[in-house]
């Protein structure tokens, strides 16, 4: 990815996953941060995705600054491209700007001419534990050099106020909730699942993060997985690097059934896959449009300890779905 970057500088980015990584990198490089946005009664939901895009091939250079919309009532999503000179994000925290439009730990804001507004976020983000031995939701292979890509959590869940103005009509987010996360390396897995919930019922503090991808890994692949359930007491986690394991992976043209065991307890999901918007995914010389994504998922989610209790029954809805890939390959291979 371009020239070697200063050692010291790559253990502050690694510390600080909701920053931006590009810093240096010439190219062969993408970073995106997708910030979900949902109003209180559910019944508007956006996701909005900042980013920076640099190809690999110096000959044919398809470098480019990006702010992608998704619509999660109608399914209809837009992608705006820009200069790459448009783009700047800083190093130490979260805070990006794509021509003029600005996503910050405090809020954002989006200055289409068709769709405009202030977002202001009312309670502190909650991001993934961040930690020497596991900072963020990679845990240990955050530290991994080359890896094809990095994933951070932003925050969990926080509150909204302000609103947005869509063709001249007016959309309330005051009491809403948000979502943050972000991916950045060379290229999104070769297949992949990923869901995501703030919206879990009897649990309105909880929030739901999930996803399984082919892993490139020295001359093989490996199948890996990271599960974040939040809940008002703690994070329950079930993920390649402690140890825990998938009982159960099944995809069909309906549902996703996902069974895992782990230090944590079992964790049964199911959930169900319903039509998207189209949005653009990096591969190594460009954005290609190829992922599918929907917001309006719906997710069986029960969580039970290692003694068998049920410690939450229950359904999350307004999710995040992705399913997208060589699904065959991804649930043949093995995991690690």
């Amino acid at each position: 990815m371009g020239r070697v970057r200063n050692p010291l500088a790559v253990v502050r980015q690694t510390l600080r996953p909701a920053a931006f990584h590009g810093r240096g990198v010439r190219g062969g490089f993408f970073e995106g941060w997708y910030v979900k946005t949902v109003s209180m009664d559910q019944s508007a939901k956006w996701a909005f995705i900042p980013g920076v895009f640099r190809g690999m091939d110096a000959d044919e250079r398809t470098d480019e600054a990006f702010v992608q919309v998704l619509d999660g009532v109608t399914g209809e999503s837009e992608y705006h491209r820009y200069d790459p000179g448009d783009f700047w994000a800083a190093t130490e925290r979260f805070d990006v700007r794509v021509g003029p439009h600005r996503f910050t730990d405090r809020g954002f804001s989006i200055a289409f001419d068709h769709l405009h507004g202030d977002v202001t976020f009312t309670t502190p983000l909650d991001p993934w534990p961040v930690t020497w031995r596991r900072p963020g939701i990679m845990g240990p292979y955050a530290w991994v050099p080359l890896m094809e890509c990095y994933h951070g959590v932003v925050s969990f869940g926080h509150g909204l106020s302000g609103g947005l103005t869509i063709e001249g009509r007016e959309v309330d987010l005051g009491g809403g909730r948000g979502y943050i996360e972000k991916d950045w390396g060379r290229a999104f897995p070769a297949g992949y699942v990923w869901m995501h919930s703030s919206h879990l019922a009897e649990a309105p503090d909880a929030a739901l993060v999930a996803s399984v991808a082919l892993i490139p890994w020295v001359r093989s692949t490996f199948r890996g997985f990271i599960v974040g359930l939040r809940t008002a007491d703690r994070l329950h986690t079930w993920a390649t690097y402690n140890g825990s394991k998938e009982l159960d992976l099944r995809i069909d043209d309906s549902h996703v059934h996902w069974s895992l065991e782990g230090p944590d307890g079992r964790l049964d999901l199911r959930a169900q896959r319903r039509r998207g918007g189209l949005l653009h995914a990096p591969i190594r010389t460009r954005m290609h449009e190829r992922v599918e994504e929907t917001l309006d998922a719906v997710i069986e989610v029960r969580l039970t300890d290692v003694d068998g209790r049920v410690l939450l029954d229950t359904t999350a809805t307004t999710c995040g779905l992705e399913v997208h890939g060589d699904l065959e390959r991804l649930l043949a291979v093995g995991t690690r």
